[in-house]
């Protein structure tokens, strides 16, 4: 759906609502002209947002191009063991020599100059100039030469993208794999493997026990020392098929059926189960599945380097069991040597790290055993924990690197200053005993990190929605400022009217916790004012949506520029705060956190009269499209419009990774106490659902399950379907 279609929506549900005196209609055909052209209006407005760093040979200086107001831009260079940062060249005799070759007039605020590239010895450089022509300067006489323009650097990400998920899938069969030394092939026979001597072509067989639907996979893991391996045998399980009906195909008159598979909650899986086998004989010792009785995946298979034994994780259905196992690799016993077991739920899915330390034979564990998600230190042959490596009433958001000789981590946490938002990502280091813990960065802010090539230095930029990027030199040993680089400028994006998002902290449901959220108003904004709200609501557990970096434009402001106040919210049951912060969602997902979203918009209404309580509307899509129409069904009192996009309405109908990993396993009546279909009969407010006929993420007859219902309970709704 585009932005368009839901400002159109929430604009005729909302002007549809009792407006009282002062108040006005909202979406006038200068607002929506104004909300269309907000994203163009603040592009580019903000100077040095980001910044490309470029780092010399020896990795004691860098250099890179900051730009001026009214399009100049200079060029700085900074030693990082002087701590001095001054320009790369000077700017008035290189724009003389240009004015001089290119034969026109240059300033040395606005030099015609793309990139440099400093040459060997750095008494010289090469530069890219108007339409890419490539001079050589030498920085003595400043005489410019014909050149090869220098190549475009590489842009580099410095944000990280979000964590993949990964679901049971059919293990592709392969028909061979020969042993690390050469001498032996496993290869499949019908549903069975076999062994094959490679030098003489002798065939033995090993297993007899395969059949349809549950064989042997000839891809095996075989020991270092090719004497054993693990082989696997799967017992397949059907496959859920979902339908569309693409009614309007561009290239025939008549529908298209349209069918993919896709499993959902409750539906059988395949079951793997694990065998050592010995080149001795050969002969196979199939393994006891009493610590695995349920997989939903196994997984992190691994010999170790003397053969003598196999680990791999189990993570059971359910999501309340993940454990590290240890197979004997002459025996085949079994045993576990980590056992992580919650109540709740285990977040595999964000909060699952584990780290191998061969030659002192330890693990690495991530865990939120202690009501926080932090690291332990395994002793990899007794499975006892030696330490906990982080601790605190703050969270490890992700590992970057472990340096095994140093025996140090690095990592990113969360609320690791308290007087800082809990969200806000800093990088650390700790020794793996849990000792020596130092916080890399410190800016009031959310922290990106890009290391020097040789890890001496590291560039930190951070920023908040109501702060642009600032960008520093820090060093790695003890993560001490070397020097300020730049500070972005906002004076053009603020002389267009656009208004700073406000960070916004009230307390939940228990009246103790902070929730936090972020406030947008329309550049057209007037105090004296009554002003409806609309909240965009995403309140998926596997993470957390209020936006923490700083951005010129953000969706929810294009809806402010109707006339409302937006407001995004991160409530109870999302992630990257306490363990029981997230539990609440735990077979729970129709609760949202709307307690904590009502109490935090009614503190932000007794703060600024000027927001109405009396027309507060909602939309978002996927779980936030189920959020959204739960909003109406269990809280009607207080929302009263939805705006529901391609929702997930029944986590029965839904995937079945997401939908397990916080509804649980096997599946019980609270999915059904749950449904926004179940509970269609309760709707208060005007609904307005969305859904794509073609939908590949979220099966539409999720939405088509509620019209139906809405339809027998005969509630007013609004429908659109989008064809194709």
């Amino acid at each position: 759906m585009t932005a368009g279609k839901l400002c159109v929506a929430l604009f005729a549900f909302a002007c549809s609502l009792p407006l009282p005196h002062p108040a006005r209609a909202q979406g006038s055909r200068s607002d929506y002209e104004r909300a269309g052209k907000l994203r163009e209006m603040t592009e580019g407005k903000v100077l040095n947002e980001r910044i490309d760093v470029h780092w010399f040979a020896g990795g004691d200086r860098l250099w890179y191009r900051r730009d001026l107001a009214g399009g100049g831009r200079e060029f700085i260079v900074v030693d990082a063991v002087e701590r001095s940062r001054k320009p790369a060249f000077d700017h008035e005799r290189m724009a003389k020599a240009l004015s001089e070759t290119l034969g026109k007039p240059c300033t040395a605020r606005e030099l015609p100059v793309e990139r440099i590239e400093f040459l060997e010895g750095e008494n010289a450089l090469r530069l890219a100039a108007e339409e890419g022509r490539g001079l050589r300067c030498d920085l003595e006489t400043y005489a410019l030469t014909p050149a090869d323009a220098p190549a475009a650097p590489e842009r580099r990400d410095r944000g990280r993208g979000r964590g993949r998920f990964r679901q049971p899938r059919e293990r592709s069969p392969q028909r061979s794999e020969k042993s690390p030394d050469g001498k032996w092939e496993v290869f499949a026979r019908g549903h069975d493997i076999a062994l094959r001597r490679l030098e003489s072509g002798e065939e033995l067989p090993l297993t007899s026990d395969g059949a349809e639907g549950d064989g042997y996979d000839a891809r095996v893991f075989w020991a270092p020392d090719s004497q054993r391996f693990i082989a696997i045998r799967t017992k397949e399980a059907p496959e859920r098929e979902i339908h569309f009906i693409e009614s309007s195909p561009k290239d025939q008159l008549q529908p298209k059926l349209h069918s993919m598979p896709y499993r959902k909650p409750g539906d059988d899986l395949p079951l793997c189960r694990l065998s050592l086998c010995l080149v001795d004989g050969p002969r196979q010792i199939p393994l006891d599945t009493a610590l695995f009785p349920t997989p939903w995946d196994l997984g992190e298979y691994r010999w170790e380097p003397d053969s003598g034994r196999f680990t791999f994780l189990y993570n059971q259905r359910g999501h309340q069991v993940l454990r590290i196992i240890a197979v004997d690799g002459s025996t085949g016993e079994t045993r576990a040597i980590v056992d992580e077991e919650s109540k709740t739920f285990i977040d595999y899915a964000g909060k699952r790290f584990s780290h191998y330390l061969e030659e002192a034979r330890e693990i690495i564990w991530m865990s939120e055993r202690d009501g926080w998600n932090h690291l332990y230190l395994y002793d990899a042959n007794s499975g006892q924990v030696k330490n906990q490596i982080t601790r605190g009433e703050w969270v490890v958001r992700g590992v970057d690197r472990v340096d095994e000789e140093k025996r140090e981590i690095w990592f990113r946490a969360g609320g690791i200053y308290p007087d800082q938002d809990p969200y806000h990502i800093h990088h650390c280091r700790i020794r793996f005993d849990g000792s020596g813990l130092l916080i890399l960065t410190e800016g009031d802010g959310t922290h990106s990190v890009e290391p020097s090539p040789d890890g001496r230095f590291f560039i930190d930029t951070y920023s908040r929605v109501d702060l642009p990027p600032v960008v520093e030199l820090r060093r790695f040993d003890d993560g001490k400022l070397v020097c300020g680089l730049e500070k972005a400028d906002w004076t053009a994006l603020i002389a267009t009217g656009w208004r700073v998002p406000e960070r916004f902290v009230a307390k939940g449901r228990d009246e103790a916790t902070d929730i936090h959220g972020v406030i947008y108003r329309p550049t057209t904004f007037d105090p004296a004012k009554k002003h409806p709200v609309i909240e965009q609501i995403y309140a998926g557990p596997q993470d957390s949506f209020v936006p923490k970096r700083f951005s010129s434009y953000h969706y929810p402001q294009s809806m402010a520029e109707l006339g409302f106040i937006t407001v995004q919210i991160d409530g109870m049951g999302t992630s990257n705060r306490s363990k029981a912060f997230h539990d609440v969602c735990w077979k729970n997902l129709g609760d949202s956190g709307f307690p904590d979203r009502i109490r935090w918009l009614k503190a932000a209404a007794e703060k600024y009269p000027y927001i109405d309580l009396d027309r507060v509307g909602i939309y978002g899509g996927s779980a936030g499209g189920q959020s959204a129409t739960r909003a109406l069904l269990a809280h009607g009192d207080f929302y009263k419009v939805a705006v529901s996009d391609c929702g997930c309405h029944d986590n029965r109908m839904d995937k079945i990774w997401w939908n397990e990993l916080w509804m649980g396993w096997p599946i019980g009546s609270h999915y059904a106490e749950q449904s926004n279909v179940t509970c269609a009969h309760q709707l208060q407010g005007k609904l307005l659902l969305f859904v794509g006929e073609l939908d590949r993420n979220v099966d539409p007859a999720s939405t088509l399950q509620v019209v139906n219902a809405l339809i027998a309970a005969d509630k007013d709704f609004d429908l659109v379907v989008m064809t194709g």
